[in-house]
């Protein structure tokens, strides 16, 4: 059976359609990702699953046709940054995204000083004279033992 053009293009708009209609699911789960959950501040909302409401909120708004960054804005005003599960790179908060690398270089380098420096590794015995009494009696008895 052979479709016409005029009947693929109404089946491919109606697709389209349904698609924008129905939102992006990948976005709903981009920003669940992208939430702490503010019930316990311990994980993501995506991954806790105890915000229903939530969940559901940011479903309605994807299917709205809102951006992440709508959304993500929209929950950063009500509780405040500490909700993004990953941290606006600026201010203050670029010492989270540089302060392991910079640490990691700082470790690196010891790690290199260390290595590369040389190690003193004595060679025989050296004597020291000990206050013991009879010292050089017990010495020289020892050596007629030999």
């Amino acid at each position: 059976m052979t479709y016409s053009k005029s009947q693929k293009i109404l089946f491919y708009s109606l697709i389209f359609l349904i698609s924008i209609l129905k939102g992006n699911p990948n976005l709903a789960q981009e920003i669940k990702q992208s939430l702490v959950s503010p019930c316990c501040w311990a994980g993501t909302i995506y991954d806790l699953d105890h915000n229903p409401e939530i969940e559901e909120q940011i479903e309605k708004f994807v299917s709205q046709g809102k951006t992440k960054d709508e959304i993500l804005g929209y929950y950063v005003g009500l509780y405040g940054e500490r909700i993004l599960a990953i941290p606006i790179a600026e201010g203050f908060n670029l010492m989270a995204w540089g302060a392991p690398v910079i640490a990691g270089i700082i470790g690196i380098v010891i790690f290199i000083v260390y290595i590369r420096t040389p190690k003193e590794i004595e060679t025989g015995v050296i004597y020291k004279s000990s206050k013991i009494p009879f010292d050089d009696e017990i010495e020289s008895e020892l050596s007629k033992m030999d």
